[in-house]
């Protein structure tokens, strides 16, 4: 049987004319297109199948038509964590993107660029999925079950997809490889509970069907369609499938939690420890193979070290204040993290060890080198927190220093880390309040790597124990219930996957976004006076339908 060569290192541009039609096709009027014809058995084989499960993939770069607009792509939803408690839009100032910053301050409307990215690149995607599994269905000289493997794959990244669109809009129409003319899809033909339904029961069957491993790095293994089924599940509140299926990834042996929080940011550790569903990136051949998406995010870096980045996405205060820790190491569970700010490197106070392996802080050192105001694009304005993650060290082989996108490198990005899927379990256990000191273990697990990332063994790159105190313990018995292992559960998911776009997810899944945003703009503003007039409004959760979008639609959309 063939295999899929450099899957996820095929582009996006070069993958377009493979699609039949679909690749060429504007993304303004995506479902507005007429089917070109249908795949018959002596026109697709095996070669064929396979090209378009390659183009399916490619969508994961986030790089149809423009740099920008990879912002808005579908691995990784920094430009709508700027709505959340985390982060600041950046750049040179508020009028730079605009429409993100429209977003920032709770101002959500129908004609917003990022709302408009966002369900082309989806919808193109999901299209892409749809056009492969019916290659694959055509295809004359496939085995059944090889056949259904491949289907697999491809209902998990459309599963995937559709989630995305189920997070971030309250109506939009669903249509899957069986529908001949998408274009006659109502957005209202399903209700968000029949469409998310769809969304699991792919899944589900995906999980059976899926190997547990794959020869290729970048495939979907079954692991996969369970991880983003527990995902699903917890958006749902579905406590005891998301147990389940975050159990079957743990219980996998596959995956471990790295060593040092560090290891997430070399290139060397791609696709092993905790990369549970990745997206491979290339630095060595076409730049369409960059990870737009997050590099423009890059720090300005002085020496030109990176290039100098478009500084997007920053940290806010009220997040760096997550960090703080009490004398045992334990965070401020009582709501008092703000009571003092950790606005400097020279704080008395112990912090977190994974603020400096996640953010930039002057006086504090960035992959060896010293982070100060040079760094800061605009210091005044955003302040001064710039996000370490998607970037390597600007002295390794696998970064392609000064050149668009900032800080390019061979760094996969994952979209699920195994420390996700520890915490995936703990919170499920917490909310069906059995096993609760197992949920403490798992979460005290994830503690742990955070710990021994500082230890006496560690030499300092990101972190300097000379300067900070650095203190994160272990939760005890004494006291953990259910109410205090909520609170804890959901403060880990905060500081251990900071900056990774699932904030605003999880305080709109929480139900407490409102409450929390709004509490967040009258504490920020003092650090970014800006927010003096922000407000986010229950009827503000979810996108509209994109305005271009519903003209071009017709009646289909109302």
């Amino acid at each position: 049987m063939k295999t899929i060569k450099k899957i996820l290192k095929t582009t996006a541009y070069s993958v377009a004319a493979i699609t039949m039609g679909i690749g060429a096709t504007s993304c303004d009027s995506m479902l507005d297109t007429k089917p070109q014809g249908s795949f018959t058995s002596s026109q697709i084989g095996e070669d064929e199948a396979i090209d378009m499960m390659t183009s399916a993939y490619a969508t994961l770069l986030c790089h149809y038509f423009g740099n920008n607009e990879s912002f808005a792509g579908p691995i990784n939803n920094w430009v709508i964590d700027l709505r959340s408690d985390d982060a600041l839009k950046g750049g040179d100032g508020v009028t730079m993107e605009g429409y993100m910053h429209q977003l920032e301050i709770g101002n959500v409307q129908s004609d917003n660029d990022v709302i408009n990215f966002k369900w082309r690149n989806n919808y193109f995607s999901i299209s892409r999925c749809n056009t492969a599994i019916k290659a694959i269905l055509s295809a004359g000289n496939l085995a059944d079950d090889v056949k259904t493997a491949y289907v697999a794959e491809m209902k998990t990244l459309r599963a995937y997809y559709y989630f995305d669109m189920y997070r971030l809009f309250a109506k939009f129409p669903y249509f899957d490889e069986t529908v001949a003319n998408p274009s006659e899809c109502r957005a209202d033909e399903y209700t968000r509970e029949e469409i998310v339904g769809f969304i699991k029961e792919d899944l589900r069957q995906a999980y059976h069907n899926l190997p547990e491993k794959q020869e290729e790095v970048g495939r979907f293994n079954r692991n996969v369609a369970a991880a983003i089924l527990a995902r699903v599940d917890l958006f749902t509140s579905d406590w005891a499938e998301a147990e389940e299926y975050s159990n079957y990834v743990i219980t996998s042996g596959q995956y471990q939690l790295y060593t040092n929080f560090l290891d997430m940011s070399k290139p060397e550790f791609n696709n092993s420890f905790e990369s549970v569903m990745a997206v491979q990136f290339s630095s060595a051949n076409s730049p369409d193979q960059f990870n737009f998406n997050n590099c423009l995010n890059c720090t300005w870096s002085e020496g030109n070290l990176y290039g100098n980045g478009d500084d997007f996405y920053l940290a806010s205060q009220d997040l760096v204040n997550a960090f703080r820790t009490d004398e045992n190491g334990l965070p401020y569970l009582d709501g008092t993290q703000n009571s003092e700010s950790v606005t400097t490197a020279d704080y008395a106070g112990n912090v977190d060890p994974r603020l400096d392996f996640t953010l930039g802080r002057i006086g504090m050192p960035w992959r060896s080198y010293q982070y100060n105001e040079k760094w800061c694009r605009n210091l005044d304005l955003y302040g001064q927190y710039s996000g370490k993650k998607p970037y390597p060290s600007p002295d390794s082989p696998y970064v392609k220093p000064g050149i668009v996108p900032w800080g390019a490198s061979s760094l996969n990005y994952i979209i699920i880390r195994y420390a996700d899927v520890l915490l995936m379990k703990a919170e499920s256990l917490i909310e069906q309040n059995k096993n609760l000191d197992e949920a403490r273990d798992l979460i005290n697990q994830v503690r742990a790597k955070a710990a021994r990332s500082v230890d006496a063994s560690y030499t300092p790159i990101d972190c300097n124990p000379m300067i900070a105190n650095y203190a994160v313990g272990q939760y005890s018995a004494t006291a953990w219930n259910q109410d205090y292992a909520r609170k804890a559960v959901r403060h880990e998911r905060r500081v251990e996957l900071a900056m990774e776009g699932l904030r605003w997810f999880d305080l709109l899944r929480w139900g407490n976004v409102v409450d929390v945003v709004n509490k967040y703009y009258q504490f920020e503003t003092a650090f970014q006076p800006y927010y003096s007039t922000a407000n986010l409004s229950e009827d503000e959760l979810y996108f509209p339908i994109p305005l271009n979008q519903k003209d071009n639609a017709g009646d289909l959309y109302n």
